[in-house]
């Protein structure tokens, strides 16, 4: 059977191109070693249980490893300790291998006690006898656990993990433990009584930091594409190929995945050039797949995502990493952000245009008419199947200077950008793609870059403050359009100058042509 990729589930070697996960797996047999009791703490998606299974694999010969996941384990089973531990001795039995006898049969008569009179505390008697007699060191993985995460069992049972740890130089008990989950499991006190002081007494603040970068890099994602070229042979540009998929996810691993596989299966021809790749980005932006459900239903279940995710889409403000602020943390902990240089930042490019959709619909039901002036004059903007950008601005300026000429200046700056984004939107919708240069991304200058079968397009969405400031705008554009080879540039400047003159024209600029748009 030839390997696929795969974006359902854990990833084999042996069944699925993936990327290399010898150096994470040496860096956190390093920690195992060291006695470290910690947490994998990742949004969604991102290879916890591929990680996990490949690392129960690499500690093989060197530990007892058992590996459970609480998803097995129902909600009923955490209404009280004793069929929590009931439960979990269940567990340990089916899945722990080399144990001796003598536990094993204590574990099998928790689990099958009728009167389920077993408590954590025996429970972890029996563990620590385990643990003795057992001639390999134990590692305990235990999958998500934020399964259990609004019981008040669990945190009892991450108490005796704590507690065992702590006299671990007397007692045998396990050599690590490890957790998995998208919650935080150290925040779980605040969760289940909602007290900020809660926080500071959690009973796993035991946990080292877990610093391993679980996201792929473009040199890993070009290991694992010429495994796939070794298998088919296709001519792509490695390199190129590499980049962009990193250029787009960040190397999110499900995202890469997902993009490859769209690649592989459900794209003809040739699919593993530039065009073929945009026409994946298009199809994982229009998938209904679990990652992007989970990523919306947040927005409902944390109304404080709304405000920052915002800030970050359109306003372009700089948002100054806090630990202490809810929804950055949230925002973080989801995967909708990532943090650079203590600076908060979209995840990755293809989030962000998830993330413009989703919000451009919102204030789509806000809008007063430019929405519809779009959808009524969309046609006139493909000219021979080629998007005529000068048109487009053309039409904004006329429509933009009707419907808001009159409004101030904080109106102008908090939403112009979000009105040229919704007039663009039915005019590139189901044929190309947007999105904004993230080192271009200030209060003052965006710059958006336009995909449309294949051609680029590039507009700086900038605010008026000053001559000096718009002539820095204009080289610093001829730049960007240098980087992606183009002789032809776009501006779009929301001027309140009151002298200011609403139109189109062109500037040249040695061998570049930039057409400015003003409102």
């Amino acid at each position: 059977m030839s390997k696929t990729f795969n974006a359902n589930g854990y990833c084999d070697p042996k069944l699925h191109y993936m990327v290399n996960l010898r150096s994470r797996l040496c860096e956190i047999k390093t920690m195992i070693d060291d006695g470290k009791y910690f947490t994998i703490t990742r949004a969604r998606q991102y290879g916890k249980t591929t990680l996990l299974n490949a690392l129960a694999d690499f500690l093989a010969e060197d530990y007892e490893v058992i590996s459970l996941d609480f998803q097995t384990i129902s909600y009923a089973d955490f209404e009280s300790e004793q069929r929590f531990a009931a439960a979990f001795a269940g567990e340990l039995s089916a899945h722990a291998k080399c144990i001796p006898k003598e536990s094993r049969a204590q574990l099998e008569h928790y689990a099958t006690d009728a009167s389920q009179r077993a408590t954590l505390s025996m429970l972890f008697r029996t563990l620590t006898q385990m643990c003795r007699n057992t001639q390999r060191k134990i590692v305990l993985i235990i999958d998500e656990t934020d399964s259990a995460a609004n019981n008040q069992v669990f945190l009892d049972f991450l108490s005796q993990l704590r507690a065992y740890y702590m006299k671990r130089l007397k007692i045998p008990t396990f050599q690590s433990v490890i957790l998995a989950s998208v919650y935080d499991v150290r925040n779980i006190p605040r969760k289940i009584h909602g007290a900020e002081s809660c926080r500071e007494n959690s009973p796993w603040n035991i946990a080292a930091d877990f610093l391993v970068d679980m996201s792929f890099s473009a040199e890993e994602i070009a290991g694992m594409l010429r495994e796939y070229e070794s298998d088919h042979h296709t001519g792509m540009n490695l390199c190129q190929m590499a980049q962009l998929l990193y250029d787009y996810t960040s190397g999110y691993p499900y995202l890469v995945s997902r993009l490859c596989m769209f690649m592989d299966e459900r794209l003809h021809g040739n699919p593993w050039t530039k065009e073929g790749f945009l026409s994946a980005v298009k199809m994982l932006l229009e998938d209904d797949n679990p990652l992007f459900q989970s990523l919306m239903n947040k927005f409902k279940d944390f109304p404080e995502l709304n405000h920052v995710i915002s800030q970050l889409l359109f306003q372009g403000k700089s948002i100054a990493y806090n630990p202490d602020d809810t929804a950055v943390s949230s925002a973080k902990m989801f995967g909708f952000i990532k943090i650079v240089n203590s600076t908060v930042l979209l995840a990755n490019r293809i989030f962000e245009m998830r993330l413009y959709n989703k919000f451009l619909l919102d204030f789509k039901e806000q809008d007063t008419g430019i929405y519809t002036e779009s959808m009524r004059n969309k046609n006139q903007f493909i000219i021979n199947g080629h998007l005529d950008v000068r048109k487009i601005l053309e039409k904004f300026v006329e429509v933009f200077d009707y419907l808001f000429g009159d409004k101030n200046e904080a109106f102008l700056e908090e939403t112009g950008r979000k009105y040229f984004m919704l007039f663009l939107r039915p005019i590139i919708n189901g044929i190309g793609n947007c999105y904004v240069e993230a080192q271009t991304r200030n209060q003052q200058r965006m710059d958006l870059v336009i995909d449309y079968l294949g051609e680029q397009s590039i507009i700086e969405m900038k605010v008026w403050h000053g001559n000096a400031y718009h002539e820095r705008g204009e080289e610093q554009l001829m730049g960007y359009l240098d980087y992606f080879h183009l002789n032809r540039g776009y501006m779009l400047s929301f001027n309140f100058n009151q002298k200011k003159e609403i139109g189109v024209k062109e500037i040249v600029l040695g061998e570049k042509l930039i057409i400015e748009a003003v409102v």
